[in-house]
């Protein structure tokens, strides 16, 4: 059981268009609206994959780029999550992400002054020497099982959080965070394990 018909348009929707095809997911997968898929790029097969009983609400959004891939585990509840993947994110199973919440495998931009610039012409679409983008650097976020993700955090690349971890709300996680841990700040510091 879901509200996604058979032709991927999910009922009542507002939307016009389906969810894409080359989103997977499993039984019991509940989408507010096709919408939260507006943003994808990545024509892969399989660039998002949702396992079962999985809730994604009409705030969120799937930025996934032309080589990017988002995986999420049975139970998870998305609520208004933006994710931004150029290599990979994955969610684990049983995870609650709240409002606001970001998580981004990349910069997006370069770091470099002079890379910036380049960057800035390249994606003027009406420049007439356009160059070529300067190269991102990418890597993975991997968010572990029973993790709870509170409104207005900010997950950045290459960042693990293991297993039942808590990050507070608002807060900027640029470390991998050890299971069973609770963190908050920014930059988010441990302030409690268990």
């Amino acid at each position: 059981m879901s509200n996604v018909k058979q032709d991927r348009h999910v009922e009542e929707d507002w939307w016009p268009h389906p969810i894409p095809a080359n989103v997977e997911f499993g039984e019991g997968f509940y989408c507010e609206s096709a919408q939260i898929f507006r943003k994808m790029v990545s024509k892969k097969p399989g660039a998002v994959a949702i396992g079962k009983h999985v809730s994604c609400y009409a705030g969120c959004s799937f930025a996934i780029g032309e080589n990017g891939c988002c995986t999420i585990g049975d139970f998870t509840l998305l609520n208004g999550a933006l994710i931004m993947a150029e290599e990979k994110i994955e969610i684990g199973a049983y995870c609650l992400v709240s409002w606001g919440v970001g998580m981004a495998d990349s910069d997006f931009h370069p770091l470099e002054p002079a890379q910036r610039l380049i960057d800035a012409q390249a994606l003027a679409p009406y420049f007439k020497d356009r160059p070529p983008r300067p190269k991102l650097k990418t890597a993975p976020v991997k968010i572990g099982d029973n993790v709870w993700i509170g409104m207005n955090a900010v997950i950045l690349k290459g960042v693990t959080i293991g297993d039942n971890s808590i990050v507070a709300a608002g807060a900027v996680v640029t470390k991998s965070i050890p299971a069973n841990t609770i963190v908050a700040g920014n930059p988010a510091a441990v302030v409690k394990t268990f």
